[in-house]
């Protein structure tokens, strides 16, 4: 499908701040962006509005727009929101997933099982982010998918890897990652499949806010 040239700006944009070539507080040039993408400015202003909904930039008037400042608060309610949204859209599409998806998503859990022992956190992430996406991906509600895309873009901005504070958590996360995978493959009832890849993400989060705030946890409620 064609994108529009607002959508072109959009991925333009979303996908240099989620690589860090675009850093908090960094100054977003409409001009020089529509300049870069041989379009007006028009589109890239659309795609600036959109943006600043989804909370990755601000923007000021007779300021301008700027890639939003990382806040640890924001970090917490991503994880948060992601742990509930991601859990029910893997719920949703555990009965449409495929034998080959549930190969490709132990391929992938596999190569992060291998990267352990020469550990780099941007690729595990990278990894585990293609893992949680084929198992959600036939999720039948689109927008509750692009909800789960909204959130792990912007975590891609508060945090390059949560893993660069948190490594020992990788290796439990291989494991739940197993276990949600059997889960799956044994038709295990979906209320199960969803609290088991909900408390997943929650324990990375729950691991991330011993390291930085001891005392401190998810706090979600159980459903």
């Amino acid at each position: 499908m064609t994108r529009s040239k607002s959508q072109l700006a959009y991925h333009f944009v979303k996908d240099r701040i989620a690589r860090q070539e675009y850093t908090p507080g960094y100054r977003l040039v409409l001009g020089s962006i529509a300049k870069d993408l041989d379009m007006s400015v028009v589109p890239v202003r659309e795609a600036i509005r959109q943006l600043e909904a989804e909370g990755l930039v601000t923007f000021e008037r007779n300021v301008g727009a700027h890639v939003a400042m990382v806040d640890d608060s924001q970090y917490r309610y991503s994880m948060q929101a992601l742990s509930v949204l991601e859990g029910a859209a893997t719920a949703m599409a555990a009965r449409r997933l495929s034998d080959d998806d549930i190969r490709r998503a132990r391929s992938v859990n596999e190569r992060m099982i291998e990267s352990l022992s020469d550990f780099e956190p941007r690729l595990f992430t990278t990894l585990n982010q293609q893992f949680h996406s084929i198992l959600f991906a036939k999720c039948p509600n689109p927008r509750l998918a692009a909800l789960v895309d909204a959130e792990w873009g912007r975590l891609g901005h508060l945090r390059a890897s949560t893993f660069t504070f948190v490594p020992g958590r990788a290796r439990e996360s291989v494991s739940e990652h197993e276990d949600i995978v059997a889960l799956i493959e044994a038709s295990a009832p979906l209320s199960r499949i969803e609290d088991a890849a909900r408390r997943h993400r929650s324990a990375t989060l729950d691991a991330y806010l011993i390291h930085e705030h001891p005392g401190e946890s998810l706090g979600l409620p159980d459903f």
